[in-house]
């Protein structure tokens, strides 16, 4: 049956979104699901809005032409629909509290396939996301920490920044803004990115590498963290004006937290309470390899087996009462020895220029470099290397 249509849209794809504006140029890309607006994108058809008896707005797939035009397919969708079917969409976020449970606890398919993280996990990250919670993600360098961070950014059709704190070396400039002089306005104040960032409804902000910023920028974050207070002083400004954060913003860090990390601080405990902590998970032996052959499906299946029992033998030494080496190879270094064999290296010469460098050789045949080393001969199959470990010995060093 026709029906009148009282708002016609079109979708425009912008990066991996899928905004509607309608005839007034008008954005409504809230009031539309993530499927429809993408299948309308994809189908080159128009979105019309049409309301029920009973007062309900409704939105229908339509042709190419005008409000008049017949609908291509029966979609009709509610504002409130929440359709997770498409893995790896993005999808607004409803706020109703069944809604939002049920948003939850079907947003696994919203996680990257390369991803390895948990279902209890990730659902635990979306959670605390669409509840607005201060989120520090943890976990050993090379993780997936910041790659975690940034899967649910963009998951989420929300607007997003990115800060990367380890990296700043004026953390005022940065958070707050600067003064600056001119012949013509004298000495004015102009605000910082951040303070933009707070001040957006919904947003998610990231802040990479907060374990190694100066305590400067933890001293500032506070009452920006602090669920009671929510606000930024810009006192580098005259009158020292007060930013409240806006409706819905949640903060994303990551952090390495440990002895074991050079140039990351002690955080005060007061800040770490602000946070919701998630803890990536170190992969094993099977998650690894699952990972490589995902990212590098061209790659021998067997060499990145290889690869993955490497790694997983470093990880689990390290951890061990007898340890022979401080730390295991991360899961950033397995990849970079996958690109490495992808892009014609063999398995000896992507240990050499990128997993060894990692390991101190002082003491000789007794050093980190050493162990490795032989860890890593045991697989070369190239002719280049010697047996220095029998399968015995190995066993021991997986069980030890």
């Amino acid at each position: 049956m026709s029906k009148n249509y009282e708002v016609i849209v079109k979708v425009e794809k912008n990066g991996n979104r899928f905004n509607a504006f309608d005839t007034d140029g008008v954005k409504r890309t809230s009031e539309i699901s993530t499927d429809t607006r993408k299948r309308a994108y994809e189908n080159g058809s128009l979105i019309g809005r049409y309301t029920t008896t009973t007062g309900k707005h409704y939105w229908k797939l339509l042709g190419t032409g005008s409000a008049e035009t017949t609908a291509t397919e029966d979609v009709v969708e509610t504002v409130s629909d929440i359709t997770l079917e498409t893995e790896n969409t993005i999808v607004e976020v409803p706020e109703e509290h069944e809604a939002v449970v049920s948003f939850i606890h079907k947003s696994y398919s919203l996680k990257p396939t390369g991803l390895k993280m948990k279902e209890l996990k990730w659902k635990y990250l979306m959670r605390s996301a669409v509840r607005g919670k201060n989120i520090m993600m943890t976990g050993p360098s090379g993780c997936g920490k910041t790659l975690s961070a940034k899967a649910l950014v963009n998951s989420l059709d929300r607007p997003d920044y990115y800060f990367n704190l380890g990296a700043t070396q004026d953390p005022r400039s940065t958070l707050i803004g600067n003064t600056h002089y001119s012949s013509e306005e004298g000495t004015y104040f102009s605000e910082s990115a951040f303070v933009k960032a707070i001040q957006t409804e919904n947003a998610v902000i990231l802040l990479d590498e907060l374990s190694r910023a100066h305590p400067d920028a933890w001293n500032i974050l506070m009452t920006v963290l602090d669920y009671g207070q929510r606000y930024l002083r810009l006192d580098e400004q005259d009158g020292q004006k007060t930013i409240n954060v806006a409706k819905g913003v949640t903060f994303v860090a990551t952090a390495n937290i440990g002895n074991e990390y050079t140039s990351t601080r002690v955080m005060d405990k007061a800040l770490m309470d602000r946070f919701t902590i998630v803890e990536m998970d170190v992969l094993n032996e099977s998650e690894e390899h699952d990972l490589l052959g995902y990212m590098f499906p061209h790659v021998d299946n067997d060499m990145l087996g290889n690869v993955a029992k490497i790694a997983n033998m470093t990880r689990v030494n390290s951890k061990s009462d007898t340890a022979t080496i401080g730390s295991g190879i991360s899961t950033r270094t397995s990849v970079e020895m996958a690109g490495l064999l992808y892009d014609g290296f063999n398995l000896n010469e992507a240990a050499e220029v990128s997993v060894y460098p990692q390991y101190s050789d002082d003491g000789g045949v007794d050093s980190e470099r050493t162990f490795v080393k032989q860890i890593v001969q045991k697989f070369v199959s190239d002719g280049s290397g010697e047996d220095l470990f029998t399968d015995d010995e190995i066993s021991d060093t997986i069980n030890n």
